[in-house]
């Protein structure tokens, strides 16, 4: 399992930044530090997949997945 810090930025919705981890310690702890640095329109969140292709399908919010297939947005 990987661990993957993402920062999504909801008003362009759009990711800033990710960065992958093996250790969900580590990547939890980044998480609260850029946490307390980030606007109020982003999102930092610590996601657990397999790979970043399975974090694509099971996220896809995150990545533009979901309007493609609905439609909406």
């Amino acid at each position: 399992m990987k661990y993957y810090l993402v920062v999504y930025n909801r008003s362009r919705r759009a990711i800033e930044d990710i960065t992958e981890y093996d250790d969900a310690d580590e990547a939890i702890r980044a998480r609260f530090h850029l946490e307390a640095a980030a606007s109020d329109d982003d999102e930092v969140v610590v996601l657990g997949a397999e790979s970043e292709a399975a974090l694509h399908r099971t996220h896809g919010r995150y990545f533009g997945v979901l309007p493609e297939l609905t439609g909406v947005g």
